[in-house]
């Protein structure tokens, strides 16, 4: 007897492995995981792998008690840098991630082919709705196609049906990622369906309202969080208990730049839904993201943002103009080309 979406994982999988890693006959897959990991979805991953003649190796860890650096005193560093070191491709399915820990720092440092891929939290349900039922190309044409616009754009507005609305000017000397889905050159991937941006940061000026969720420290918001902006920096929050515990995090830290903002997102993964995972959250379709805190000199230069920490929250139903030109409405995508191609997807 077939047990819950068998075999609509094992088509996601091996999505994953053919389309999106491209693997290879005799590479070396490592997949990792933890104790509050999706065993099912490991196991099809590592399935598809070895069909389609690659050597899988699965590290199962502890989950730690934190995330990033922060799960370093619970991992075995070196031996765990070790094998990544020598691998083709790693996908990341941990639930407290390795994402910006020691291991995964030397592993990106020293393995200059290994191609990483981020899909954390991952259970069998969020892979088969963000990836096994998403058309992957028509998705990557889209992606790439806003990030076109917006690369070559100068001033964006956006605005929410909760309160938002921010303006400010994008900077083309800092770093515009597209998420698309692929993880076929090496470096570091993500799960399709995200665009980051990183505006001047002293330009963006308005009202930012969370509505969907805000990690750290919320999770799902009950309701929303609103902050003035001026000049890149938050002056003042409001809301209900969720605001506050948020202001309290991030007092916390005793960092002014906690309260910068770092980036924004959009998201249009056509599987997403909202759910408190952040992975999923940030490409529920229509919404856009904003992350305060720390931010890499990588991806904007020369300084970057020198914090001790980094949040996200979510803006859904968000209406974004690229110099004054409306290309989505309250979530839904309006702009002439890119209505077409979004409608195709989201059939």
């Amino acid at each position: 007897m077939a047990r819950l979406y068998e075999y609509e994982l094992g088509k996601a999988s091996d999505i994953l492995m053919r389309d999106m890693f491209a693997v290879k006959s005799g590479e070396t897959v490592v997949i990792t995981a933890d104790t509050e990991s999706d065993e099912r979805v490991v196991n099809a991953a590592a399935r598809s792998a070895f069909a389609f003649g690659a050597k899988p190796m699965v590290i199962w860890l502890p989950a730690a008690q934190g995330v990033g650096k922060a799960a370093d005193p619970m991992l075995p560093v070196d031996a765990l840098a070790g094998a990544l070191c020598k691998a083709d491709a790693w996908v990341e399915f941990n639930n407290k991630w390795l994402l910006y820990s020691t291991p995964f720092e030397i592993a990106m440092k020293e393995n200059e082919r290994l191609r990483y891929l981020c899909l954390v939290g991952m259970d069998a349900d969020l892979m088969i709705r963000t990836i096994g039922r998403v058309d992957k190309k028509r998705l990557a044409e889209f992606l790439h196609r806003v990030a076109d616009m917006t690369g070559s754009a100068r001033t964006m507005k956006i605005t929410t049906p909760a309160g938002c609305d921010l303006e400010f000017e994008l900077e083309p000397k800092h770093k515009l990622s597209c998420d698309d889905g692929s993880a076929d050159v090496p470096g570091m991937h993500m799960l399709a369906g995200q665009i980051c941006f990183i505006p001047k940061l002293k330009s963006i000026n308005g009202t930012l309202v969370f509505d969907g969720a805000l990690m750290p420290p919320c999770g799902l918001l009950k309701e929303p969080v609103v902050l003035k902006v001026e000049k890149g920096r938050v002056t003042d929050i409001n809301g209900g208990s969720q605001a506050q515990e948020f202001k309290a995090w991030l007092e916390s830290f005793d960092d002014p730049n906690m309260f910068r903002l770092a980036h924004g997102c959009y998201g249009f993964n056509p599987g997403a839904k909202l759910t408190g995972n952040i992975l999923e959250d940030e490409r529920v379709w229509g919404c856009t993201e904003w992350g305060l805190g720390y931010l890499s000199p990588i991806d904007a230069p020369p300084e970057g943002i020198d914090a001790k920490s980094h949040t996200d929250g979510i803006c859904l139903n968000s209406s974004v103009w690229l110099d004054g030109e409306m290309i989505m409405d309250k979530g839904k995508v309006v702009h002439r080309e890119l209505k077409a191609m979004a409608d195709e997807i989201q059939k």
